[in-house]
């Protein structure tokens, strides 16, 4: 294959409907074009695999693990993927979504950022007299100390909040994204590094924008919501467009 055919993103001959079909293509991988690809995107030899068992992972950052047993190598690698399935390039894609007290013990948040937190998502009341929701604060209708408060926390730990929502920590953490278009024909797929994801989708300011939500580079940090009034529309969840991917070509 040639550089051209060893891009990141390709289009594919068959379509992606969900993480089976991808698990089923590496371990097809011998007559599997894409998945060829993918082993070669992550600098193995095709000539040197013996053997590859792709499996579907559930309540990690890694929906699909990808173990590849390499010819006079004793140990079998594992290399854990992200799958990203979308229908719509413009579409925002939930990436984490946790109560506050969670996100507390995850990153040693104050109970000053907590009560910030918890009022903005709903979990604790307004504390000002005519909110524009009655169930929550947005973000720009904290004191002007509140707002200046938390975006210096989002600055400052950044690194730390991006790296978690969308890589994970310990054996299962995320090291590559695929993003597949979920559609029966005429899909494409990007393939990157989740280093490279990190970088791309965190890098840029921490801002409050129009809406009263927060954006922390390309993410956005705002309330669930939704969930026909339950409780847990008050949860916290961190948003993205995967398919902005593609344009990283």
């Amino acid at each position: 294959m040639n550089k051209e055919q060893l891009k990141g993103s390709q289009t594919a001959r068959n379509g992606f409907l969900n993480e089976d079909d991808i698990v089923e293509k590496f371990n097809n991988w011998k007559t599997d074009e894409d998945a060829q690809k993918w082993l070669l995107i992550m600098e193995y030899q095709l000539s040197e695999i013996e053997f590859v068992k792709a499996i579907k992972l559930s309540g990690f950052k890694t929906d699909v693990q990808v173990q590849i047993t390499v010819k006079l190598k004793e140990a079998i690698d594992a290399q854990n993927l992200q799958v990203k399935l979308v229908s719509n390039p413009k579409g925002f894609n939930q990436i984490d979504k946790r109560w506050v007290d969670k996100y507390v013990e995850m990153w040693d948040i104050s109970p000053q950022i907590a009560s910030i937190l918890k009022r903005y998502t709903g979990e604790i009341q307004p504390s000002i007299d005519i909110p524009k929701d009655k169930r929550r604060m947005f973000a720009n209708e904290f004191l002007e100390n509140e707002q200046v408060e938390i975006v210096k926390w989002l600055e400052s730990n950044k690194s730390l909040i991006v790296s978690d929502i969308l890589k994970g920590r310990g054996q299962f953490a995320a090291e590559w994204m695929l993003v597949a278009q979920k559609t029966k024909s005429n899909s494409r797929w990007v393939l990157k590094p989740m280093n490279f994801c990190l970088n791309y989708f965190g890098n840029g300011v921490v801002e409050i924008t129009e809406r009263g939500n927060f954006k922390i580079g390309k993410i956005t940090m705002q309330r669930k919501g939704g969930d026909g009034g339950r409780i847990t529309a008050n949860m916290l969840q961190f948003k993205l467009n995967p398919a902005e991917l593609f344009e990283t070509q």
